[in-house]
């Protein structure tokens, strides 16, 4: 059932606009097609395509209602001069009713228009109109960032001294209020020019939570400026364990460090914010804090000497409940509300080994005197002790789910990874939950199969089943499903030392992540969204974002009758060769570019390995992609695994 909002547009002209804006998880009567929605992603609520055209040329004038809606108005102002060439500077105010090529950024009152302010899911909501006459963006400034998210995406890629775009009316919001991407900094670390190139995706398709894990046992990644042993020490590790060497222990000899500067920390917390996007700065405790310990051993239980961590996996040294640890921490957090606007610190709390604590005397004697039964309610004190703090600096603590074992913190929220079934404890109980869990969001597992992937790191979570994921367990009543609060998408870096590899295991899977955190999930369909996401290959590409080549259309349905095979091949991404070899030999730039079908002769018990190649017009390449043709059928086996 759809909730009508009504969103005054504060315009010369005194237009009211009213957006009927969907209730969660509701379908909206206007169901988007094929035929009626273009190719944007993520799909919006309601689109429909009419007749005519509005030309954008050196004669469009771009007008912005308010101060708030210059911004934006600016904004599309630099993309239309990237695109074409043309500039065109922003006027304030309305057009006359009657003047005609025109585009106009409406600011309308919709809910808090603060990234850093708790939202619904409605206070992003917008209105994209193209008419022959004008093009009209309206919503609050988010809202507005968005539209112009949609319009871009219906340019065409071409540089073009004008560009024609077909009437369109757009009516959409998201679903959830946190669709977010989560990256691991502490194993490895990137620049901030490659971070703000994330930043820069995720608010091309709407995603506006960016989740910085900063500190591990393998490095301490944020500069505070009253402990600066936690950068000069754990920011610091003598060498890393060399590919899956744990037993034994081979490291690769090579020091490996660095951190954020406070400066740089606000600088991307700065860009993030001019694209509508909130961070949330994570900060291990009480486990994963090796390299804290390791900079300051008496915060350990043990007492140390500690080193920075060389190997992956869940360490037994943690931080222990001491009054001098809270004081650190609580220091510690000052400095990180300090430089993070946004409402949420994230505090880990998973993986947190009790074998210290047990056999520590203040451990126990903190049990005894707090009436505690276990080393788990133990954590869940430290959690709440932690939880008080941050509540005292306007801040809302946010934890991994281990975070409910001995009894959840009062206003925790809880990202369930482990599966669903943390989040739905944790719904059930009243708190706000962000679903993440491994099997669908875990964005360091493989795409593939191993042996046609450029890297796999075990598992395998293809881009269909990204996309299948529906956040809201069915489990839940329709009061508890509300603390759902959105979605996210995990990228751990133990075995992503360079951001080119992020790059390949984020893309194009980011984009499935989009649609899962923004679309009514009643319209969603993987073959249509497959559609769409072919035409933003090219503009990924564009942009420079090195992401996984897909599987060339038609090598999963290869035609056999008799002894013959049809091989009937098309390009995956729109100006890519494709290089194929039937011999068992590898295909390279040196085979023969695949141009015609290719007819082959079959005996029965015969069986032939398709190999493909895939080079886009920049020139990388894709891994190469296999089909296993026996008698008369192509082997399953060389296909990707099904969707579970």
């Amino acid at each position: 059932m759809l909730r009508a909002l009504m969103l005054s547009v504060f315009a010369a002209s005194a237009v009211t606009v009213t957006i009927p804006v969907m209730a969660q998880g509701k379908v909206s009567p206007a169901m988007p097609s094929s035929k009626t929605t273009q190719a944007i992603i993520p799909l919006p609520v309601n689109s429909t395509v009419s007749a005519g055209r509005f030309e954008l040329n050196s004669k469009t004038k771009i007008y912005a209602s308010d101060a708030r809606s210059q911004i934006n108005a600016n904004l599309l102002s630099q993309m239309i001069s990237a695109n074409t060439g043309l500039v065109m500077p922003v006027q304030v105010g309305s057009p006359s009713p009657l003047e005609k090529n025109a585009i106009v950024f409406a600011s309308v009152v919709n809910g808090k228009d603060d990234i850093n302010q708790l939202r619904d899911p409605q206070d992003e909501a917008y209105l994209l109109k193209v008419t022959p006459n004008r093009i009209v963006l309206s919503g609050n400034s988010t809202g507005q960032f968005y539209a112009m998210q949609s319009l871009v995406q219906l340019f065409p890629m071409q540089k073009q001294a004008s560009i024609k775009i077909a009437s369109t009316e757009i009516l959409d919001q998201p679903r959830f209020a946190w669709r977010g991407l989560h990256l691991d900094v502490g194993r490895h670390m990137y620049s901030v020019e490659f971070i703000k190139k994330l930043l820069d995706q995720m608010a091309i398709y709407k995603m506006n939570t960016f989740h910085w894990h900063l500190t591990e046992d393998q490095g301490w990644r944020i500069e505070i400026k009253q402990y600066p042993k936690l950068t000069s020490v754990g920011g610091f590790r003598k060498e890393t364990i060399k590919d899956r060497h744990f037993q034994p222990y081979i490291g690769d000899g090579q020091a490996y460090g660095g951190f954020y500067t406070q400066e740089q920390i606000k600088d991307v917390v700065a860009y993030a914010q001019s694209k509508h996007i909130m961070v949330v700065p994570e900060i291990e405790l009480p486990g994963h804090s090796l390299a804290a310990l390791a900079a300051y051993p008496e915060l350990a239980c043990t007492r140390g000497p500690f080193e920075v961590g060389t190997i992956w996996g869940v360490i037994d040294d943690i931080y222990c409940p001491s009054e001098q640890t809270f004081q650190f921490l609580e220091n510690v957090l000052s400095e990180v509300a300090a430089l993070f606007p946004g409402p949420y610190i994230h505090i880990g709390g998973d993986e947190a080994p009790k074998t210290r604590w047990k056999a520590s005397p203040l451990a126990q004697e903190v049990m005894k005197r707090e009436g505690l039964k276990n080393e788990e309610e133990l954590q869940s004190y430290f959690i709440r002790r932690v939880e008080k703090f941050i509540n005292s600096k306007g801040k809302r603590l946010i934890g991994w789910d281990e975070i409910l074992e001995g009894g959840l913190a009062p206003n925790a929220t809880v990202m369930s990874w482990r599966g669903e079934e943390g989040g739905i404890h944790a719904a059930k109980e009243g708190h706000d939950v962000v679903m993440t869990p491994t099997s669908w969001c875990y964005f360091d597992a493989g795409q593939g199969p191993k042996d046609q992937e450029l890297w796999q790191l075990g598992g395998e979570i293809p881009i269909e089943k990204v996309y299948s994921y529906n956040p809201v367990p069915a489990v839940l009543d329709a009061e508890k499903q509300k603390h759902i609060r959105g979605v996210q998408a995990n990228v751990w870096s133990e075995y992503l030392r360079t951001s080119d590899k992020v790059e390949y295991m984020v893309f194009p899977r980011l984009l499935a992540m989009a649609e899962v955190g923004w679309s009514v999930q009643a319209q969603r369909d993987f073959k249509q969204f497959e559609q769409r996401l072919g035409s933003h290959y090219p503009r990924l590409s564009q942009q420079q974002i090195g992401y996984r080549i897909p599987r060339p259309q038609g090598l999963d349905q290869i035609q056999v009758q008799g002894d013959q095979a049809l091989i009937r091949l098309q390009a995956p991404v729109a100006g890519s060769k494709l290089f194929v070899t039937t011999d068992g030999s590898e295909p390279s730039t040196s085979t023969k570019p695949y141009g015609a079908p290719i007819k082959l002769k079959v005996a029965k018990d015969q069986t032939v390995m398709v190999k493909v190649l895939t080079v886009l017009a920049d020139g990388r390449q894709s891994a190469v992609q296999k089909a296993l043709m026996k008698g008369s059928a192509v082997a399953a086996v060389a296909t990707p695994k099904p969707v579970q």
